[in-house]
């Protein structure tokens, strides 16, 4: 692990020069055409380091879960381990929509905000009538494969891979030697990925950078209230996330978190998920997670498991609500928390995916749809926030689901600091075509 520690370190650097450059071009360009050119310009390493990211993120993701549910043997243990999982998200859910509907209740953040409110016709220009759960549902099988891995669409990767992998388990030897190509293919999309990430603290100081640029420091200072609100329920949740890991991974969550911390340092300066796939599939390897496992619950819980986005969902409805004087009745307020346990299940693939659910949800509930206009300036620094934790849910869940099925190498066994475990993590195959775990 001598390499990845200084990739932290310099991600750290990397985010600090980013606001001192960031304030320095915004105050030295207050035009905000000028300051949004230039970002613009910043912007660009960031550009192209997530769309290295997108470039690896359909195989890498396609190769490890054909092959983590190959060695998993048969339909049945598939089907156990995604009941699992699945379990696992839906719990989570609830308690992240339940902890965002309590805090924005409890603080009032939307109460005497001092802000110009929006007219109640303005435009958001968010397509929420293309959000439904019938889309959704249609949505998950893909038309084509290569589509969906042209789109980066996740969610269909992984139902088609779930078909590929559960065929493949039952094809023999067949089976066996094209498993064993994939994984090569799992292996060589690894090595990319490491050097894909040394620009990793290159596109964080730009994306840092761009961001302050064009919004100051200053629009921080104005939402202050709402933003501290949302930081302290961000806090309260990942101390929830980690207390049901330590129910049942004991004092070995701090181990996870540990190893997890350039994940979460790239999710959160990025503001993208996708930023910490591969590195989180190396900290669950490192952590003793069997590849079998990281690689099947992750993907699926950049679909289901977004427990960030599930808090701000419920959080950012009430302040909007609140800040247009309007009184929601506990009654409301709960079906308004299960009305969103199924349409944010949909986020998956939607731009603007969490702006566009709560749009969709502040019409249902004849709240104006223009209050999101309040909350789009520092959406950017919310997104940052919600990412990360996204991405500590999304392990702690992956790690659970292993110690539940068995793949959780006992912590005696592991070199947290040595090289990645992915060979012993399950994803190599032996002469006669077993897993190695």
């Amino acid at each position: 692990m001598k390499k990845k520690r200084p990739i932290t370190t310099y991600i750290i650097i990397a985010m600090i020069l980013g606001v001192i450059v960031g304030y320095s071009c915004h105050r030295a360009f207050p035009d905000p055409a000028t300051a949004k050119q230039i970002a613009g310009y910043i912007s660009i390493f960031t550009d192209v380091f997530l769309r290295l990211i997108k470039m690896i993120i359909a195989p890498l993701v396609f190769s490890t879960l054909v092959v983590g549910i190959a060695h998993m043997g048969d339909a049945s243990t598939v089907g156990r381990v995604g009941v699992k999982a699945l379990g696992w998200f839906i719990v989570a859910s609830f308690i992240s929509l339940s902890l965002g509907l309590i805090l924005a209740s409890v603080l009032q953040p939307g109460v005497n905000i001092g802000l110009p409110l929006p007219e109640v016709g303005a435009a958001t220009n968010l397509k929420t009538n293309a959000f439904t759960l019938k889309d959704f549902i249609t949505h998950l099988v893909p038309k084509s494969v290569a589509e969906a891995m042209a789109t980066n669409e996740i969610l269909q990767i992984v139902v088609f891979s779930i078909f590929f992998g559960t065929a493949l388990s039952t094809l023999g030897e067949t089976g066996r030697r094209l498993a064993g190509v994939i994984d090569d293919l799992a292996q060589t999309m690894l090595k990319i990925t490491g050097a894909v990430m040394w620009m990793a603290p290159l596109a964080v100081f730009a994306a840092i950078a761009s961001t302050v640029t064009t919004q100051g420091l200053g629009i921080l200072l104005t939402f202050a209230k709402f933003m501290g609100s949302f930081y302290l329920g961000l806090a309260v949740l990942w101390g929830l996330l980690v207390l049901a890991g330590m129910f049942f991974l004991g004092k070995r969550v701090f181990t996870l978190i540990r190893l997890i911390r350039e994940p979460f340092l790239l999710s959160f300066s990025t503001a993208s998920s996708e930023a910490a796939y591969p590195k989180m599939l190396d900290a669950l390897d490192r952590f003793g997670v069997g590849r079998k496992i990281s690689s099947f619950v992750l993907p699926m819980g950049y679909s289901f498991n977004l427990d960030g986005t599930m808090m701000y969902c419920t959080f950012a409805v009430l302040f909007i609500a609140q800040a247009y004087d309007i009184h929601l009745p506990v009654s409301t307020q709960i079906t308004m928390l299960l009305l969103l346990m199924l349409t944010s299940k949909g986020m998956a693939g939607v731009p603007r995916a969490s702006l566009v659910v709560i749009a969709a949800t502040l019409n249902q509930f004849g709240i104006p749809e223009a209050g999101l206009l309040l909350i789009m300036g520092v959406d950017q620094f919310l997104d940052m926030g919600r990412s990360a934790t996204n991405a500590v849910g999304n392990s702690i869940a992956a790690a659970v689901v292993a110690k539940w099925e068995g793949q959780l190498a006992p912590e005696s066994d592991l070199e947290h600091d040595g090289p990645s475990r992915a060979p012993q993590a399950g994803v190599q195959l032996g002469n006669s075509g077993t897993a190695r775990v």
